[in-house]
């Protein structure tokens, strides 16, 4: 975990931070390596260490199937979890201040998870996420309860066009008394997407004002993807 931990703190956050604040997504290149994508993806197929299994085809949320982690959490999401929160804290922060919404968020993880478990939110919200061919996920949005995080980050387990076609990942952003904006992005094996869970300040001429954002994948066309999903926020149920 050593070696995750120097390349997270060799990032440049004030770079990420600008990009959140500008498109309300940030890319991280080559953040976890060829082996421990396979790790993360061999533990699909483990009998243990998940809370919930989705399929997703049964709530009309897509056509593929996810499975929420329990605690306690595999070392690589844990410690994903707790080193990445902190960066981000401050970038939602301002996004409070300057839409003036009453919140702050803690500057540790564990800080947020007390804060969580203090509103009976107790469940654990990483997932893993597998699709197949013909396989997507319909535009939503990772709210768990009345405590959450307005960010959260993807991990990308497979290399596009290599292992799979199709399958981008897609945001759109509904800005108000406007049509809506689509974002078609399409990460390679080992990348993080940081992006918006809910919603983003956008300055106006008055001011900033908010819009909202939902997140998705594309319809796949052939081979398997698999993406590690970390919400900072524990949910409810």
């Amino acid at each position: 975990m050593e070696d995750l931990i120097t390349r997270i703190e060799a990032i440049d956050w004030n770079e990420i931070a600008t990009n959140m604040h500008e498109k309300g997504y940030a890319i991280l290149p080559k953040l976890i390596f060829e082996k421990q994508c396979k790790e993360l993806i061999n533990l699909y197929d483990e009998p243990i260490g998940y809370r919930k299994t989705v399929v997703m085809e049964r709530y009309r949320f897509g056509l593929g199937e996810y499975k929420y982690f329990d605690y306690p959490l595999p070392k690589t999401i844990q410690t994903l979890r707790e080193q990445i929160y902190p960066k981000l804290a401050p970038v939602a922060n301002l996004w409070m201040k300057v839409l003036k919404i009453d919140k702050q968020f803690p500057n540790t993880f564990n800080e947020l998870q007390e804060l969580c478990h203090k509103n009976n939110q107790l469940k654990p919200t990483p997932l893993i996420l597998k699709y197949s061919k013909g396989g997507f996920n319909t535009l939503h949005q990772d709210l768990y309860g009345d405590v959450y995080f307005p960010i959260q980050t993807v991990l990308f387990l497979n290399e596009p066009d290599v292992d799979f076609e199709g399958g981008e990942f897609v945001l759109t952003q509904q800005t108000p008394r406007a049509q809506s904006k689509a974002i078609v992005l399409k990460p390679k094996k080992g990348d993080m997407l940081i992006f918006t869970t809910n919603f983003r300040p956008v300055k106006g001429k008055r001011g900033y004002y908010r819009v909202n954002i939902k997140h998705g994948v594309s319809e796949l066309y052939h081979g398997e993807r698999h993406t590690l999903g970390i919400i900072f926020h524990d949910a409810i149920s």
